[in-house]
């Protein structure tokens, strides 16, 4: 069953997020699960979210082996962006993402064989609203499962397209 997500939707996930900076980023390990800090990308949100890493990572390896992450922004409010991983070696997409505070960063440029990019396709969100008087207080239940949505007085679920 097809689920697209509304555009007044990707709007709000969009405004949330896009004054961000650090995101966390979380990965699946033998251990369990590790989270660290990600610089978000520059570019506006349409379904995926996109970070800079190198080869020689723990995070690298991880994806590789297990695709599943979350993405999690505080901010004004707070976003947590459950998706699928994959690694990708485009050199035309390394370039237009790339900034001179990269370059600082990661001692390299992007032509770097050992530069790769994470690209998460956003499978569901969960957001956190505040706003001057009040948090966000609806809760819709995952769309695709079928089951009814109850409000719960805390945050908004959005399903997006797997």
């Amino acid at each position: 069953m097809s689920n697209m997500i509304k555009q007044e939707e990707m709007e709000t996930l969009r405004e949330l997020i896009k004054e961000v900076d650090t995101a966390m980023l979380t990965t699946v390990t033998e251990e369990g699960l590790v989270s660290r800090p990600m610089k978000t990308q520059e570019v506006e949100f349409d379904g995926d979210l996109w970070f800079f890493t190198k080869k020689e990572t723990n995070k690298y390896e991880e994806i590789i082996h297990d695709q599943d992450v979350n993405v999690a922004y505080a901010g004004k409010s707070y976003v947590s962006v459950r998706g699928r991983a994959e690694i990708v070696e485009d050199l035309d997409k390394k370039k237009e993402l790339w900034s001179k505070a990269y370059e600082a960063i990661m001692q390299t440029s992007y032509d770097d064989p050992n530069v790769v990019l994470i690209k998460v396709k956003a499978e569901a969100a969960e957001y956190w609203e505040t706003g001057n008087f009040t948090k966000k207080i609806a809760f819709l239940y995952k769309r695709m499962t079928g089951q009814s949505s109850q409000s719960t007085d805390v945050n908004e679920t959005v399903e997006l397209n797997k």
